[in-house]
């Protein structure tokens, strides 16, 4: 029997040339970083698995729409979209490219979830307090590309986190050192 498991990234920027350099991330071409993005992805997520993107999933949406839909097409997952401030028009609607992709729920700016019996408060944003934060509930969140440390029970899930390195973790991976009683 095969279960199901839940993973938490955010921040992939797909397609995104200048995070090569503002992070910086370690590879030479954009299409280096998308590809091992894509490998690395799909090593540990199944096709039954549930992926959680916590915001900025790629970039150029207009422009290579195409791209990002078969990107999109190769990741493994029932996929799941936090919405981040890269993933919307000029006007802060979903993106049309994202709209059309085939997202296991409806995208959201904020998601309340459950994990491992604890409850799971997903935005791309990092709030100091965030819904059931006194009840123990753990908040994960992306932008802020490490530069941001949590507090309590919140962290960012990005890709550039040194224990994220650019593919979706379980919960039992980003909570380690986490006083989760």
């Amino acid at each position: 029997m095969t279960f199901v498991k839940k993973f938490y990234v955010s921040d992939t920027h797909l397609g995104h040339e200048r995070m090569l350099s503002m992070q910086p991330r370690p590879f030479s071409t954009i299409e280096e970083h998308d590809e091992y993005i894509i490998e690395s992805w799909n090593s540990v997520v199944g096709d039954q698995d549930i992926v959680y993107h916590i915001g900025d999933f790629a970039f150029g949406l207009s422009r290579d729409a195409d791209r990002i839909r078969g990107i999109f097409g190769r990741l493994r997952g029932r996929k799941h979209l936090i919405i981040g401030n890269h993933d919307t028009d000029k006007k802060g609607a979903l993106h049309p490219t994202l709209a059309s992709l085939d997202w296991e729920a409806r995208p959201e700016h904020a998601l309340r979830a459950k994990d491992s019996g604890h409850d799971l408060w997903l935005s791309h944003y990092a709030p100091r307090s965030w819904p059931s934060q006194h009840y123990g509930a753990i908040h994960f969140y992306g932008h802020s590309h490490g530069k941001l440390p949590g507090v309590g029970r919140s962290r960012d899930v990005g890709v550039d986190m040194p224990d994220v390195f650019f593919q979706p973790r379980q919960f039992s991976e980003l909570t380690v050192g986490m006083d989760l009683e």
